[in-house]
């Protein structure tokens, strides 16, 4: 029954990554939506993307160069944020623009350039001022604001966290404006107006008064999008051609279909019944890896491919360790059940320093690095952790509940030569 169970579990995740599903959740009229391996946002050399060039609005002369890499930064932030991991983002100090490359949204059917720049978020200045007008805070004093519940009232509210400045700044300012209302503005339109009760004196403060966690979660967006240093104007926008295209997407999925087929034959004609499991395994890895990509709508860009591709074989690695030490303790003259609780604990050792080693490049290169670099060491850690819980749990569980049939305690099924005797 636990091999059904299990194998049932995969197949289910194989169907949601051919189809995807929307879900109902509780509370809301829209449905969740789980997108599948036809969704996944590619990069763009696969598929495509927009170039746009921005510069300041309302800014005279040319920004500094310190300004420029600041809206970089907010940028490439941004992308991060939104899982858009195969970007370009450079500065012009000279002529203080800014050029912005990235790939199509996995829905995009109508590719219009303006109309995706909308992604991107707001562009425009964002300030916090005093009911005269002047403007007491600034979007870049913000280093980050998200949604929250207050723990005493239960209601949505905005946290924010100041930088060193910005929390001079506000310390200052709501000491004298207790009673009166701060307005938060994009540009020149009103986003909030929150009342200030008390002094702020740390370095972190929350907006309250929010309808509902929509409200507060869209607040929140648009004061994490205006801590440019300046407002942006994209001046030009144009779409690139991918450089590898469709053809080569589609060469690359055939080549993978059958190098997962002939890894099957082999296993299964070598291993036998451990390569019977090893399939499915495997079959498990690699529908995890796509769900997570696919869900979250990170962007898989060729070195994402990449580590795909390697996490794919340490799975593989794992399961030809794990099947060679049953078939050297069924050769030693252990028992069925002995050899396969020992070809597994031994196996662990080693499967496990692998994968260790492996994640924590990973995460490293996730800490470190961005864009494709990142996109590498997120496919590869999701890998690597996936051939933990499918190439050892899962395997284990399956070989184990298999095990117990007695047509299926043969020792020839295992790998041992010759018919052998059941046990």
């Amino acid at each position: 029954m636990t091999f059904f169970i299990v194998a049932g579990i995969i197949l289910l995740g194989l169907l949601l990554t051919l189809t995807g599903a929307k879900l109902p959740v509780p509370g809301q009229q829209e449905l969740l939506q789980l997108y599948g391996m036809r969704e996944i946002r590619f990069g763009i050399d696969i598929r495509g993307g927009v170039e746009a060039v921005f510069q300041a609005r309302d800014y005279e002369g040319v920004p500094s160069a310190a300004d420029l890499d600041s809206a970089r930064s907010v940028i490439e932030l941004r992308m991060d944020n939104l899982q858009i991991l195969d970007r370009e983002v450079t500065t012009d100090k000279t002529t203080g623009r800014i050029l912005v490359r990235f790939p199509w949204k996995s829905d995009e059917t109508d590719f219009n350039p303006e109309q995706a720049l909308k992604e991107l978020g707001e562009m425009a200045r964002l300030t916090f001022r005093d009911p005269d007008g002047n403007v007491v805070l600034e979007g870049n004093d913000v280093a980050r604001s998200f949604a929250a519940i207050n723990q005493e009232t239960g209601d949505p509210i905005v946290e924010l966290e100041l930088s060193a400045t910005g929390a001079t700044k506000f310390t200052e300012a709501t000491g004298k404006l207790v009673g009166q209302i701060i307005s938060i503005y994009m540009d020149d339109t009103v986003i909030s107006e929150p009342r200030v009760k008390t002094q702020i004196t740390g370095n972190s403060a929350y907006i309250d008064g929010m309808a509902d966690v929509q409200e507060a979660v869209a607040l929140a967006e648009k004061i994490n999008a205006g801590a440019l240093p300046f407002a942006l104007q994209a001046i030009s926008s144009s779409s690139i051609s991918p450089t590898m295209g469709q053809d080569a997407l589609r060469v690359m999925l055939q080549a993978g279909l059958i190098a997962f087929l002939a890894i099957c034959l082999f296993m299964l004609l070598y291993y036998r019944l451990p390569g019977f499991v090893a399939c499915f395994a495997l079959l498990g890895q690699i529908v995890g890896i796509l769900l997570a990509i696919s869900i979250p709508q990170q962007t898989l860009t060729l070195q994402g491919i990449a580590g795909i591709i390697l996490s794919i074989g340490m799975g593989v690695d794992a399961n030809v360790i794990i099947s060679e030490r049953i078939k050297e303790e069924l050769r030693s003259g252990c028992s069925l059940q002995t050899a396969l609780s020992n070809g597994f604990t031994r196996a662990f050792s080693s499967v496990l320093d692998g994968n260790v080693t492996v994640a924590i490049a990973a995460v490293i290169l996730m800490i470190f690095g961005s864009g494709s670099m990142l996109s590498f060491g997120y496919s590869l850690l999701i890998g690597v952790i996936l051939n933990g819980l499918t190439g050892v749990t899962a395997s284990r569980l399956m070989i184990g509940a298999l095990s117990q049939y007695k047509k299926l305690q043969n020792p020839w099924l295992y790998g041992r030569k010759g018919a052998g005797q059941h046990v």
